[in-house]
This record gives C-alpha cells, structure tokens and sequence, in this order.
C-alpha cells in the first residue's frame, strides 16, 4: 500500500512545479499590454458610439459642446424619416445583392480555375498560372478606362450585370486555391480516378471539400471588397436606383452639408447591418485574416 502522507508530499511538489512554471512563463508587462489595447479598442470605436448617439438627437439638432452629444434628448423618428424618405434601404438592399452574387460567383469561377491548372494535365498551363501572377501587379486603376469601353460596348453600363460581371475575376483566390490545391494527396486524387470517378466529381466531392478554409477566407475578403467598392459603381451607374452604399451615402451627405444628425443617422444605418455581420462571423473573419499569412 502506498504512503499517503507520501501521496501528499509528491501532489505537493507538483502544485508548487506548476506554479512555479506559470510564474516563470507569466509575461511581466502583461498588464500594460492590456491596459494599451484596452485604450486603443475605446479610441476605435468612440467614433461609432459618437455616431450612433448623434443618429438619436432630434432633427436640426447643433451644439457646441461635444458633451451634449451624449445627452438628452433622443429619437428615433430620423430613422423612420431616412427609411421611408429616402434611397437609404434600397442603396442598402443593392450593396447586399451586389456583394452576395459577387462573392458566390468568384468563389465558383475561381475554385474551377485553380482546380484546372493544379489537377488537370494540358498545354500551356504553366503559362496561364503565369499570366495570373502578372495580374497581380496591374493596378486595378490602370484598367477601369479600358473596362468601361467594354462594358458600354456590351450594353453592361448602368446595369446590375455592369456592377457584378467586372468584379468576379480574382487572381489572387486562384492563386491561393491553386496552392491548397497542390497539397492533396496525390494518392487521393489517383486512386479517385483508378475507381473512374470524373473530374467533376473529383471537384466537388474530394477536393473542394478540403479547400473550405481557403474557400472562407476568399470569400470574407471578396464580399469586403465588394461591399467597400466605390470606384467602378461610380463610374459605371447613373441612375440613383442602382447605386450602392459607397456611392449613395456621398451623394446623401452633399445635400446635408451643414446638419449632423441626418448624415449620421444615414452612416448609422449602412453600418449598423455590417457591425451585426461582423460580430456574427467574427471567428470566421479572424480565421480568414490568419488563414492568409500561413502558407499552404
């Protein structure tokens, strides 16, 4: 039988190495790390708190103390007024079906591409992952003129299809794809052809599969980038019907140079929706973020 005063003495010593390595390992300025993030994280998002007070304070509302911001009195009557009186829900609406649709339709065409140039065997196609890489160092600026000289050709101008059809090329997610790609099995892949499965079915029910981190991350960047596009709606949308956030809330806000409340409550309700998504998704978004700094 064991001691157990023994049995005392050795749970002892383990309490007292744990502690011990805990202490060793415990970072000395850990508090001013937190106290500086908990500064910057206040810093970032007083703007939004400003913001979404200033969205509640009656119509023609002006002070000049900035204190009074904060204070009473509220409503929330701007927001029914901006709602219903305004382009502010369809411009919304318009940024959701844009982004969405995009981001569907990249993920497809460039899941398909780098599935091509990594698996399937044919000429050139070393040349063509080529020719992708030199995408990325054209500027995107460098084309809109040429872009816009092909849309108006193709009767794409001031058109849903004109908003959507010009941004689903993205180099960059076939050339992430086609690296993750690379890393399946080879074993895999062979013994799915040996048992005459196609390369369809090798796509969408092997590869495609493994590829979702990938998959998330190019999804979560190309509907920020959509949702964030402002220069080619711009340029290629003139009726006020069609356009989307980035291009309304500027046209919005011109017409209420001189007032705050009305702009902010505009801003509040175009943000708002993207706050909500955010904190829904956060994990996934962080993911994304991290997932495009590791290789492989």
């Amino acid at each position: 039988m064991s001691d157990p005063q023994t049995g005392h003495e050795t749970l002892g010593r383990t309490k007292r190495s744990k502690s011990t390595v805990l202490q060793r390992n415990r970072d000395p300025k850990l508090g001013l790390k937190v106290t500086l993030g908990f500064i910057i994280a206040v810093i970032f998002i007083l703007p939004i708190i400003w913001m979404l007070f200033v969205s509640i304070k009656p119509n023609g509302f002006s002070t000049t103390e900035p204190l009074e911001w904060f204070l009473p009195p509220y409503t929330f009557q701007n927001y029914t007024d901006i709602m219903f009186g305004s382009l502010i829900f369809r411009w919304l609406l318009n940024s959701v079906v844009v982004a969405l649709i995009t981001t569907v339709l990249t993920l497809l065409i460039t899941s398909l591409a780098a599935f091509a140039i990594s698996q399937m065997k044919f000429r050139y196609k070393n040349f063509i992952f080529i020719f992708f890489l030199l995408g990325l160092m054209i500027p995107g600026e460098a084309t809109i003129i040429p872009l816009y000289e092909v849309a108006k050709s193709l009767g794409l101008i001031d058109t849903y299809a004109g908003l959507i059809l010009p941004m689903i090329a993205s180099p960059m997610g076939v050339i992430i794809l086609k690296s993750f790609f690379d890393n399946v099995p080879k074993e895999v892949v062979e013994s799915a052809i040996i048992d005459g499965c196609s390369y369809f079915k090798l796509f969408y029910k092997i590869v495609l599969p493994l590829a979702k981190p990938a998959l998330s991350a190019i999804g979560i960047f190309t509907f920020i980038g959509s949702w964030n596009n402002f220069l080619w709606p711009y340029l290629s949308i003139m009726s006020e019907t069609l356009y989307t956030l980035p291009v309304g809330l500027p046209v919005f806000n011109a017409t209420y140079s001189q007032a705050y409340v009305q702009p902010m409550t505009a801003n509040a309700i175009a943000s708002i929706p993207v706050i909500i998504a955010f904190l829904i998704f956060e994990k996934q978004i962080v993911k994304g973020i991290s997932f495009t700094g590791i290789k492989g």
